[in-house]
């Protein structure tokens, strides 16, 4: 059994193998963004913090995006599938951070847990088929392709930097704060 901590997060290992710890950090800072963006109607996820236009819809809508690049295009090499596979990213390459203005709540929390389920399934399918040192399918123009292990430590750089995003955000809408 995962210990939880107060607000329900999985608490990372203390002790365990490289792949346990990076998943098991990977889902802290899930669960962090979970909790960050629970309970709040659509004008919670819509509000806004000084002159930035971010909101914790776009973070859902982003992250839910991100999850899906990473773990199905980059690592799989797999196509884009909905909602991502109609957008023209060379003209809006910001498009799921404003769109998610006009998506409702369960809408926004839908589309980000069923990416983070397809996400668990391919990294488990991942790391059957070479471990942390799979290569993505997907290669940068110079013919190099990250690890697994590089794409979950991205991903946890990625969930901690909106996390603190989330932080601010969150206070502004009613007041929520914690780690």
């Amino acid at each position: 059994m995962i210990p939880l901590d107060e607000q329900g997060r999985p608490e990372p290992p203390l002790a365990a193998d490289e792949t346990t710890t990076l998943l098991g950090f990977l889902e802290f800072q899930r669960a962090t963004l979970a909790w960050k963006c629970a309970g709040l109607d659509a004008a919670g996820l819509r509000a806004t913090v000084g002159a930035s236009s971010m909101t914790l819809g776009g973070l859902l809508k982003h992250l839910a995006y991100v999850e899906d690049d990473w773990f199905s295009r980059w690592l799989h090499g797999r196509d884009r599938q909905p909602p991502w596979d109609t957008v023209d990213w060379r003209a809006d390459p910001n498009w799921e951070w404003h769109s998610a203005a006009e998506d409702s709540p369960e809408q926004l929390h839908a589309l980000w847990q069923d990416a983070v389920a397809r996400s668990r399934s391919l990294v488990a399918e991942a790391l059957a088929d070479g471990g942390l040192e799979r290569r993505a399918r997907r290669t940068w123009p110079d013919g190099r392709a990250p690890s697994l292990r590089w794409i979950l430590s991205h991903m946890i750089e990625e969930y901690a930097r909106h996390n603190g995003h989330a932080d601010l955000l969150r206070e502004s809408v009613d007041g929520l704060t914690g780690e």
